[in-house]
């Protein structure tokens, strides 16, 4: 039994690389050349995470003259605001997540490449935990896009995105490329094999 990864057709008695009868697409067991594609997507957004954090995302013209924020500039200033909440949020959303869908994904990564049934579980909640909170990244992206189109009042003050908040859309878009090519059937494998030779 083999399910299109297009349109969730099941077919039974079908060999790799048919195609699907109901739209078309090419069918196989598994997603093609995983690990491969998952650690391009990955290194691809660890090295864009360093311009995304460091190059301003935003910057503000006004009468007294431009300011660039960075991600952690506009923390702090919520922070010392008195904004707390919206500095954590925002420090959660735009940088933790961030990182934290890297790390979680370079160990589902380095545990199915050595073939580890250590924890094998929870390795697949935190899959389905790095699928989930994907979307959510994109919270400064919003943010930015919003106030670029609201604050835009000529001779006083204008806002304008920065080349860090490209950096940081794209971080996000490759952690969910990332989390899309990679095959969570991999970290079952081990537990598979380990079957068979008891049998």
């Amino acid at each position: 039994m083999v399910s299109c990864h297009h349109c969730a057709t099941l077919w039974k008695d079908v060999k790799g690389h048919d195609r699907c009868g109901r739209c078309g697409a090419r069918l196989h067991m598994r997603k093609p050349d995983s690990v491969n594609r998952t650690w391009a997507f990955l290194i691809a957004a660890c090295i864009m995470y360093v311009p995304a954090n460091t190059l301003p995302v935003m910057t503000t013209a006004s009468l007294l003259g431009e300011q660039p924020d960075t991600i952690m500039s506009g923390i702090i200033y919520f922070w010392v605001s008195g904004s707390w909440i919206l500095a954590v949020i925002v420090f959660i959303a735009s940088f933790l997540v961030p990182l934290f869908k890297l790390a979680a994904l370079i160990l589902l990564l380095i545990t199915a490449q050595r073939g580890s049934n250590w924890r094998l579980l929870q390795r697949a909640k935190l899959y389905r935990l790095v699928e989930v909170t994907g979307r959510w990244s994109m919270l400064d992206v919003f943010v930015v896009t919003l106030l670029a189109g609201l604050v835009q009042i000529k001779g006083f003050a204008t806002v304008y995105a920065g080349a860090g908040i490209a950096a940081f859309a794209a971080v996000v878009v490759l952690t969910m490329l990332a989390s899309l090519s990679f095959d969570p059937r991999l970290t079952w494998d081990v537990n598979e094999q380990e079957s068979r030779k008891r049998v």
